[in-house]
């Protein structure tokens, strides 16, 4: 790999994990970087998913100040986190990818909207509070195994999906839930590094630049997002996911 190629990554994974940490959606930064250095766009994607794993251990370890009080709601949420991944990575290296690629930008542009319209929708789908511990606890293990299902087969954006669904179901702050949205995103990224480190065409030299860089950025932006209110930080997010949705769109058109 030529020395300007191993900058454009080093660059890019900083950027990623930074982005990640804040608001999801880095892999739109890694995943174009690994292909405008000649790696296949299936080879680039495994690569990928591999590499921004260190970013997300990072982005949990600056925010687990907020997970306090939230450990035993990650052991129930686990199975789920772990089987939806395994079963995205299954669809990724099993499946042709052109039909999710065309739902993906409408999936990304509806969580935005959802994040950006939350109050409203809370009044038609009811209030986390008022909510039956029942009904509350099925709709967050759904909602997690196919956050996770999405994950594992591509993920870019997931950050912003898991953001505005949370958002409805859990009485938090901002930097809690996305504090929790780490948790989950790291899990389902271990569990992709399990699955393509054995299956999937990895280019692990692609990784071990990408990697740390992931890590400084991922804790950076943990940080960052922790000393945002809540209201900038849901707009950051609204309109990264925004931009996502449209780039997704325009690369799938």
């Amino acid at each position: 790999m030529h020395l300007v190629d191993a900058v454009l990554l080093l660059a890019a994974g900083l950027a990623a994990g930074t982005v990640n940490a804040i608001a999801g959606g880095g892999s739109l930064i890694t995943f174009p970087a690994l292909v405008a250095v000649g790696m296949s766009p299936v080879a680039a994607n495994v690569t990928n998913s591999l590499a921004v794993f260190p970013g997300y251990v990072g982005s949990v370890a600056g925010s687990r100040a907020d997970l306090g009080g939230q450990r035993r709601l990650v052991r129930r949420l686990l199975p789920a986190m772990v089987a939806g991944a395994a079963a995205g990575c299954a669809l990724l290296l099993a499946t042709p990818a052109r039909t999710f690629e065309l739902v993906v930008p409408f999936l990304v542009l509806a969580a935005a909207a959802v994040l950006a319209f939350q109050d409203r929708l809370r009044r038609v789908v009811g209030q986390p509070h008022l909510m039956s511990g029942r009904r509350r606890e099925v709709s967050l293990q759904a909602l997690v195994a196919a956050g996770s299902v999405y994950g594992g087969y591509f993920g870019a954006a997931l950050g912003v999906m898991l953001v505005a669904a949370l958002g409805l179901l859990l009485v938090e702050t901002m930097a809690r839930i996305s504090a929790l949205k780490n948790v989950i995103s790291a899990v389902v990224g271990l569990t992709t590094v399990v699955a393509f480190g054995v299956f999937g065409p990895v280019n692990w030299a692609g990784v071990g630049i990408l990697a740390p860089a992931t890590v400084v950025g991922g804790y950076l932006g943990a940080r960052l997002a922790r000393r945002l209110p809540s209201a900038v930080l849901r707009m950051v997010i609204v309109v990264f996911g925004t931009v996502i949705g449209a780039i997704l769109m325009v690369r799938a058109l």
